[in-house]
Protein backbone atom coordinates (compact mmCIF):
# COMPACT_ATOMS: atom_id res chain seq x y z
CA UNK A 1 0.00 0.00 0.00
CA UNK A 2 1.22 3.48 -0.85
CA UNK A 3 1.11 6.14 1.86
CA UNK A 4 0.42 9.85 1.79
CA UNK A 5 3.53 11.96 1.13
CA UNK A 6 5.61 9.08 -0.20
CA UNK A 7 7.40 9.86 -3.46
CA UNK A 8 7.33 7.34 -6.31
CA UNK A 9 8.47 7.09 -9.86
CA UNK A 10 5.23 7.30 -11.84
CA UNK A 11 5.06 5.20 -15.01
CA UNK A 12 3.78 7.43 -17.82
CA UNK A 13 3.93 4.76 -20.54
CA UNK A 14 0.70 4.23 -22.47
CA UNK A 15 0.43 0.70 -21.10
CA UNK A 16 1.78 0.13 -17.58
CA UNK A 17 4.42 -2.56 -17.25
CA UNK A 18 7.20 -3.49 -14.84
CA UNK A 19 9.74 -2.26 -17.39
CA UNK A 20 8.76 1.43 -17.38
CA UNK A 21 10.52 3.57 -19.96
CA UNK A 22 8.93 6.96 -19.25
CA UNK A 23 8.82 7.87 -15.56
CA UNK A 24 8.50 11.01 -13.49
CA UNK A 25 8.66 11.54 -9.73
CA UNK A 26 5.30 12.16 -8.06
CA UNK A 27 4.16 12.58 -4.47
CA UNK A 28 1.08 10.75 -3.19
CA UNK A 29 -1.38 13.32 -1.81
CA UNK A 30 -4.42 11.09 -1.31
CA UNK A 31 -5.19 10.28 2.35
CA UNK A 32 -4.12 6.88 3.68
CA UNK A 33 -7.76 5.85 4.16
CA UNK A 34 -8.27 6.12 0.40
CA UNK A 35 -4.93 4.47 -0.33
CA UNK A 36 -5.90 1.45 1.85
CA UNK A 37 -9.30 0.92 0.24
CA UNK A 38 -8.93 1.59 -3.49
CA UNK A 39 -6.35 0.57 -6.07
CA UNK A 40 -5.61 4.11 -7.17
CA UNK A 41 -3.87 7.11 -5.66
CA UNK A 42 -4.05 10.86 -6.12
CA UNK A 43 -0.60 12.20 -7.00
CA UNK A 44 1.10 15.46 -7.85
CA UNK A 45 4.17 15.52 -10.10
CA UNK A 46 7.51 16.81 -8.86
CA UNK A 47 9.67 18.94 -11.16
CA UNK A 48 13.03 20.67 -10.98
CA UNK A 49 11.82 23.82 -12.74
CA UNK A 50 9.60 26.48 -11.24
CA UNK A 51 7.02 28.37 -13.28
CA UNK A 52 6.32 30.68 -10.27
CA UNK A 53 2.65 29.77 -9.94
CA UNK A 54 1.00 29.90 -6.51
CA UNK A 55 0.14 26.21 -6.95
CA UNK A 56 3.82 25.20 -6.96
CA UNK A 57 5.32 24.25 -3.60
CA UNK A 58 9.09 24.50 -3.22
CA UNK A 59 10.67 21.47 -1.52
CA UNK A 60 14.11 19.98 -0.99
CA UNK A 61 14.20 16.43 -2.39
CA UNK A 62 17.16 14.21 -3.23
CA UNK A 63 19.50 17.02 -2.17
CA UNK A 64 18.10 19.41 -4.80
CA UNK A 65 15.45 22.12 -4.96
CA UNK A 66 12.25 20.74 -6.51
CA UNK A 67 8.63 21.78 -6.86
CA UNK A 68 5.40 19.90 -6.18
CA UNK A 69 3.04 20.86 -9.01
CA UNK A 70 -0.39 20.97 -7.39
CA UNK A 71 -2.11 22.36 -10.51
CA UNK A 72 -1.43 19.00 -12.20
CA UNK A 73 -2.82 16.55 -9.65
CA UNK A 74 -4.25 13.35 -11.08
CA UNK A 75 -5.63 9.99 -10.02
CA UNK A 76 -3.57 7.04 -11.21
CA UNK A 77 -3.76 3.30 -10.84
CA UNK A 78 -1.43 2.22 -8.04
CA UNK A 79 0.26 -0.17 -10.50
CA UNK A 80 1.75 2.92 -12.19
CA UNK A 81 3.72 3.76 -9.03
CA UNK A 82 6.72 1.64 -9.92
CA UNK A 83 9.36 2.48 -7.31
CA UNK A 84 9.35 4.36 -4.02
CA UNK A 85 12.19 6.88 -4.02
CA UNK A 86 11.57 8.72 -0.76
CA UNK A 87 9.26 10.71 1.50
CA UNK A 88 8.58 14.40 1.90
CA UNK A 89 10.05 16.03 4.99
CA UNK A 90 7.59 17.30 7.62
CA UNK A 91 7.98 20.95 6.62
CA UNK A 92 7.18 20.04 2.99
CA UNK A 93 4.18 17.96 4.09
CA UNK A 94 2.86 20.96 6.02
CA UNK A 95 3.35 23.31 3.06
CA UNK A 96 1.66 20.96 0.58
CA UNK A 97 -1.27 20.42 2.95
CA UNK A 98 -1.69 24.16 3.54
CA UNK A 99 -1.62 24.88 -0.19
CA UNK A 100 -4.20 22.15 -0.90
CA UNK A 101 -6.50 23.59 1.78
CA UNK A 102 -6.08 27.04 0.26
CA UNK A 103 -6.82 25.70 -3.24
CA UNK A 104 -9.97 23.77 -2.31
CA UNK A 105 -11.57 25.93 0.38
Amino acid sequence: MVKQFEVYLLNLDELPSKDAKNTRPAVVISPDEINRNVESAIVAPIASTNAKYPTRVAIEFLNSPRFVILDQIQTVDSARLVKKIGNLEQVSKDEVTARLIEMFS
